[in-house]
């Protein structure tokens, strides 16, 4: 079994109509079965939603120290805004997945294997 990122993206400026409670709700009860159903299959390894990008901070070498800089590293307007950590037989496996996530946020999801420096 492999394990994916399934990494979920914000874009800077991008302004969403505000959810009214009863939406707030209903998406967070759509988030509680999806993680339940990654759960209970076994894939779930671990998420977590992220700050927004100008809370990072970048960690560079210098010539005889470290360099940090406010973030974040690449000027883009999409940033990475949360992430699943999956375990999946396979790719097809780890793209349902997605599917999944992308129906409970509506949102595009990037699905990237993790290297296995154990494999040969």
């Amino acid at each position: 079994m492999s394990q994916y990122l399934l990494s979920t993206y914000a874009i800077e400026g991008e302004v969403h109509k505000p959810m009214t409670p009863e939406e707030m709700q209903k998406s967070m009860e759509t988030m509680m079965a999806l993680e339940t159903d990654m759960r209970e299959s076994g894939a779930f390894a671990f998420s977590a939603r992220l700050h927004d990008a100008d809370t990072s901070t970048v960690v560079r070498p210098g010539d005889d120290t470290l360099i940090t800089t406010d973030g974040p590293f690449a000027e883009s307007k999409e940033h990475i805004a949360g992430f699943y950590i999956i375990n999946a037989d396979d790719l097809d496996a780890a793209l349902a997945w997605a599917g999944k996530v992308v129906d409970a946020i509506g949102r595009p999801i990037e699905v990237r294997p993790f290297f296995d420096m154990h494999s040969g």
